[in-house]
């Protein structure tokens, strides 16, 4: 069971096959990516991390997030990272109806102006990829380190990453309070075995 959440199986992927899950390149690459943020408590040690390495990555933001705090937003921003949409509240998809999920949506694109999507959770119904696949790329993953339970160690967060990387890997960690303590133990030791690995970064576009 915890490896469907880490590592999303093929037969779930079929739901949503033209969402974006990895992408393997000629050169073995990975993309990391960072939910629910800006936060002026972890982004700004994730972008000094990222600059110490020199790696560009994707923030999927919350709005209101980037509404609290738009001098974290623009840190990453001058820092050459993307960015992507990551609704205004952190809404759940099974919890709204079609109309009030896409407003949120829209609400927090006024914000972040992005056409990068990543749903909250993963829960994103057809009717929902109907509704803004037309005006959004859907980014799904291929690794989620599940940085965000407090159950897990640091230690677990990295063996993940080791276990499920592969060319074309998009992984997920959050820039999130809950995440912090795994986050900052995990990911300088993820990023230094993927360069052992020799695997290059890339942002998703």
């Amino acid at each position: 069971m915890l490896s469907f959440i880490e590592h999303p199986p093929r037969f779930f992927r079929k739901f949503f096959p033209y969402g974006f899950w990895y992408c393997p390149q000629s050169t073995k690459t990975v993309y990391l990516t960072f939910d629910d943020g800006p936060i002026p408590e972890v982004t700004p040690w994730v972008l000094d991390v990222l600059k110490q390495y020199d790696i560009k990555a994707t923030f999927f933001m919350v709005g209101d997030n980037v509404r609290k705090h738009p001098e974290v937003f623009k840190m990453v921003k001058d820092a050459g990272h993307c960015v992507g949409n990551h609704t205004f509240n952190h809404v759940q998809g099974f919890k709204r109806r079609t109309a009030d999920y896409v407003q949120n949506v829209e609400l927090a694109d006024s914000y972040i102006h992005s056409k990068l999507f990543r749903p909250p959770h993963g829960q994103f119904f057809p009717r929902l990829w109907k509704a803004l696949s037309p005006k959004y790329k859907v980014v799904f993953w291929d690794v989620v380190t599940r940085d965000y339970n407090h159950k897990l160690s640091g230690e677990y967060v990295l063996n993940v990453v080791k276990r499920f990387t592969r060319n074309g890997s998009v992984i997920v960690f959050h820039d999130s309070l809950k995440s912090e303590e795994r986050l900052r133990y995990a990911l300088p030791k993820a990023i230094e075995w993927l360069k052992e690995q020799g695997y290059k970064f890339d942002v998703i576009d």
